[in-house]
C-alpha cells in the first residue's frame, strides 16, 4: 500500500488507531534491526497518516463551534442576560430580553398546539409554593439531591458527576492533541508536568465511564473518583468525599415561621393533588392527560453552563393517566413507523452507541416498555423537530438501573447535542402509580378511578370478619396495632366490595390453622412490636361469593417533562450560522417562522416620506392577522438593516420601494436563501401568515410566484 493511498477510508478515530499501529510496526522493524531501506516505506506511510490527521484537525479547528461568539450575539441582541448584572449578577439566574421572551412564548404556544390541543389535554396552573408535607410524601425532602464535592484547600464547590465528566473529557482532548501533534504546551501552568498519551485500555475506560456515568451513585461514585484520581481542575487539589445536597429552596409560609414550605422543584405535584377534580372535569373517562407550564426552582450546586443549568426555569409538564392493565394507545399506529435514534441501557453499559429503529419495533421488542410511553417519546421527537432541532443531534437515552427512580417502570430522556455535549432536555417516564398512591396514603383521600363493568365478576373469596363488640373492648387503645397486623394479611382492594381489604387467602388459612391448633387462640405481634392474644371470638374467617360490578384502580402516570430553557439554548446553537459576505461575515439565526421572535421586518428602500403610508399599511395588515412585525426606517443601509434582523432571526422582510408607489406591490425576502418575490401587499401579508402558521413552507411560495431579482431604486 502506498504511503498516501486510501486514507479517506478511515474516520478520525480509526486514523488515530492506524497511526498507533504503524508506529508499533516501525518499532518492531527497528527491534529486528531491519535496514533503513526496508523501514522507509513504513516510515513514509506513518508520515502520510500523521499529515492527514493534522490536516483534518486543522480543518476541524476552523469549523469548531465558537460558543463565545454565539453567546456574545445573544447578549448583544438581548435574547437573555445575567440577572442583577449591575450588582455583579448571581450565577444560575437570567433575564430574557424582548426577543428571548418572545421566542420562549412562541415555543410555549407551539407546545400547547402540539400537545394540549392535538391531544385534548386539560391545562391547569398551580402555585409555586408547596407545603413541606406534600414534598415529604413525594420523596423530594429526602431524595431530591445531587452529590457535591469541595476543593479541600480553596473550598470551591463542584457537582461530583459534572467534575468527573469535565476532568475525563479534558484528559481525552489532551490525548488526541498529543497524538496529532497539536498539543499546546503553553497552556500548562509552570511546575505542572506535560500529560502523557493515554494507554488504549485507559482511554477505553474513560470513554466507558463517560457513557455510563449516570449509573454511579454514592459510594460507587466516590470509589470511581478515587480510582481515576479526580482533582479540582484549576488547582489540582484533592476533593472531599461526595455529600448529598438537597436542591430545594426552603421558605416559611406565613408570619409565624412554623409552617415550612419550599419553592416547587417541579410542577407535577399540583397535577396529582388535583387528580379527583381533573377526573371529574373529564366526566370520569380514562385515559386522559393534564398539562401545565410554569416556573420551577432548584438550588443548583454549581451552575456553570448558561441556560442549561439554572436555579429558576420554566417547565412544561404532562401527566397522562392510564389504566395499568391497558397501556395501549389508540393513536399508536399513527406514529409506529417513525424512526428514532435510541440509546437503550444495555447498549450504554457495553459502550455500543445508539441504534436507529422505529418506535413500533422498539415497543414490540420490549426496548420501550409500552405503547403509551412509546407514543409520547415519538410525539416529543416530532415536537423537537418541528421547532427546528437538528435530527442528527437528537437521541433518546434510556435511564440505567441505578438512575431509574425506584417506582418507575421505564424512563427515556430526549438528549440534544450542543457544544456542551449531550444534554437532557425532555424526560419521559412511566411513573407507575407511585405519586397518586403515596398522596392517597398520606391524606386518606382515595385517588382512584371507578370503572363500571359491562359484565359483573363473580368470584369465591376468603375474608376476615372482625367482631367489633368483642375486639374493641379486648384491646382498647391497642386495637390499632392489632388491626395493623390483620391488615398485613391483605392488600388494598382493586374493586368496590364490602371490605376495603383484598385478603390473602393463604395467609388467612394459615391464621385459621393457628387458631385451631391453639384451641381458639393464638399469639400475634402488633405493628408496635408487642405480642397480643387473638381469639376466634374476636375474628372469624369465612368463605363467600362476591359479585363485583365496579372496578376500582389507581391509574399509572406517563410523564413527559420539558425544560424549556435547555431546549431554547440548544435551538440557538442549532440554528446559528455565519453568512460570508463581500465585506464581512454576518450572523444568522435561522429560526422556524412559527418560533421566530418577530415574523417580519418592514422597511423602506430609503428615507423618502412617501413610503410612510405603505409602511403603516403593511404593519396594520400584519397586526390584524396576529403576525408580529417591526418597522426599521433607520438611516442605516438596507443591507445593514437586513443583517441586523438576520441576527434577530426574523425570517421575512417586506420592502417598500419606488415601484410600490407606482403599482402598490412590495417585495418579500426570505432570510436564509435571500430570494425574493414581488406581489401586492394583500397577497404578501397572506403568504407571511400562512408561513407563520405552518400551512406552507418557502419552497411552496417559490413554486407559486415568480422570483424577483432586484428593487426599483429610481424615483
Amino acid at each position: 500500500m502506498d504511503s498516501t493511498a486510501a486514507l479517506d477510508q478511515f474516520d478520525d478515530a480509526a486514523l488515530a488507531l492506524e497511526i498507533s499501529k504503524q508506529g508499533d510496526l516501525i518499532k518492531g522493524l527497528k527491534a529486528q534491526k531491519k535496514s533503513k531501506a526496508e523501514q522507509q516505506p513504513h516510515v513514509d506511510r506513518l508520515l502520510a497518516l500523521k499529515n492527514e490527521l493534522a490536516a483534518r484537525m486543522a480543518k476541524s479547528a476552523e469549523k469548531k463551534f465558537d460558543r463565545a461568539a454565539l453567546e456574545s450575539l445573544l447578549l448583544k441582541r438581548f435574547f437573555y442576560s445575567p440577572s442583577f448584572a449591575i450588582y455583579g449578577g448571581v450565577t444560575g439566574l437570567f433575564d430574557y430580553g424582548p426577543p428571548g421572551a418572545a421566542i420562549q412564548n412562541n415555543l410555549i404556544n407551539l407546545w400547547r398546539k402540539h400537545f394540549v390541543l392535538e391531544e385534548d389535554m386539560l391545562e391547569i396552573e398551580c402555585t409555586n409554593l408547596t407545603p413541606e408535607a406534600v414534598l415529604k410524601t413525594s420523596g423530594h425532602v429526602d431524595r431530591f439531591a445531587d452529590y457535591m464535592v469541595r476543593d479541600v484547600k480553596t473550598g470551591e464547590i463542584f457537582r461530583a458527576d459534572h467534575l468527573v465528566k469535565q476532568v475525563l473529557k479534558s484528559r481525552l482532548e489532551d490525548d488526541l492533541a498529543l497524538k496529532n501533534g497539536t498539543f499546546d504546551k503553553k497552556k500548562i501552568p509552570k511546575g505542572k508536568p506535560i500529560p502523557e498519551q493515554l494507554k488504549p485500555a485507559v482511554k477505553a475506560e474513560y470513554e466507558m465511564v463517560l457513557e455510563s456515568l449516570d449509573n454511579y451513585q454514592g459510594d460507587d461514585l466516590w470509589k470511581l473518583m478515587q480510582r481515576l484520581e479526580i482533582k479540582a481542575p484549576e488547582t489540582g487539589n484533592d476533593v472531599s468525599e461526595p455529600k448529598l445536597f438537597n436542591l430545594m429552596f426552603e421558605t416559611q409560609i406565613g408570619p409565624t415561621g412554623q409552617f415550612k414550605g419550599y419553592l416547587r422543584p417541579e410542577t407535577a405535584q399540583g397535577h396529582f393533588l388535583n387528580f379527583k377534580r381533573l377526573l371529574e372535569s373529564n366526566q370520569g373517562q380514562m385515559p386522559f392527560a393534564s398539562a401545565s407550564v410554569g416556573k420551577s426552582f432548584r438550588n443548583e450546586i454549581s451552575p456553570r453552563q448558561g441556560l442549561l443549568r439554572v436555579r429558576e426555569f420554566t417547565m412544561a409538564e404532562i401527566e397522562h393517566y392510564v389504566d395499568p392493565l391497558k397501556k395501549e394507545h389508540p393513536r399508536f399506529d399513527n406514529v409506529k413507523d417513525v424512526v428514532l435514534d435510541l440509546y437503550p441501557a444495555d447498549r450504554q453499559l457495553k459502550g455500543l452507541g445508539t441504534v436507529r429503529m422505529s418506535i413500533g419495533d422498539a415497543v414490540a421488542q420490549g426496548i420501550v416498555n409500552n405503547e403509551t410511553l412509546g407514543y409520547f417519546v415519538c410525539r416529543i421527537h416530532l415536537f423537537l423537530l418541528r421547532i427546528g432541532i437538528n435530527p442528527k443531534r437528537l437521541r433518546f437515552r434510556q435511564h440505567m438501573a441505578n438512575e431509574m427512580a425506584h417506582y418507575a417502570t421505564d424512563c427515556w430522556d430526549a438528549e440534544i447535542e450542543s457544544s456542551y455535549g449531550w444534554i437532557e432536555c425532555v424526560g419521559c417516564a412511566d411513573r407507575s402509580a407511585y405519586d397518586l398512591t403515596a398522596h392517597s396514603k398520606a391524606t386518606k383521600e382515595k385517588l382512584v378511578v371507578r370503572e363500571s363493568l359491562s359484565e359483573p365478576i363473580v368470584r369465591n373469596i376468603v375474608a376476615l370478619e372482625i367482631k367489633k363488640a368483642v375486639f374493641g373492648p379486648a384491646f382498647k387503645g391497642n386495637a390499632k396495632f392489632v388491626m395493623g397486623y390483620l391488615n398485613s394479611l391483605g392488600s388494598k382492594s382493586d374493586v368496590d366490595s364490602e371490605a376495603d381489604i383484598s385478603w390473602d387467602a393463604e395467609k388467612l388459612k394459615e391464621l385459621q390453622e393457628k387458631l385451631k391448633a391453639g384451641g381458639g387462640q393464638t399469639t400475634i405481634v402488633g405493628t408496635d412490636g408487642n405480642e397480643y392474644i387473638l381469639t376466634d371470638k374476636m375474628v372469624e374467617i369465612v368463605e363467600r361469593i362476591e359479585k363485583i360490578s365496579v372496578r376500582e384502580y389507581t391509574p399509572n402516570v406517563i410523564e413527559p417533562s420539558f425544560g424549556l430553557g435547555r431546549i431554547l439554548y440548544s435551538l440557538f446553537e442549532h440554528v446559528w450560522w455565519i453568512r460570508e459576505g463581500d465585506d464581512e461575515a454576518r450572523n444568522v439565526l435561522s429560526f422556524n417562522a412559527a418560533i421566530a421572535p418577530t415574523k417580519a421586518l418592514i422597511l423602506p428602500i430609503s428615507s423618502d416620506k412617501s413610503f410612510v403610508p405603505y409602511l403603516e399599511q403593511v404593519a396594520d395588515a400584519l397586526r390584524s392577522e396576529g403576525v408580529s412585525s417591526r418597522i426599521d426606517d433607520s438611516a442605516a443601509s438596507i443591507g445593514k438593516r437586513y443583517a441586523r434582523n438576520d441576527e434577530l432571526g426574523t425570517p421575512f422582510a417586506v420592502t417598500i420601494d419606488f415601484q410600490t408607489l407606482k403599482d402598490g406591490t412590495v417585495t418579500l425576502r426570505e432570510r436564509d436563501s435571500l430570494r425574493q418575490i414581488r406581489q401586492s401587499i394583500e397577497v404578501v401579508v397572506g403568504i407571511v401568515k400562512d408561513l407563520v402558521e405552518e400551512r406552507i413552507i418557502w419552497s411552496d411560495v417559490e413554486e407559486r410566484y415568480p422570483a424577483f431579482e432586484g428593487q426599483d431604486l429610481s424615483a
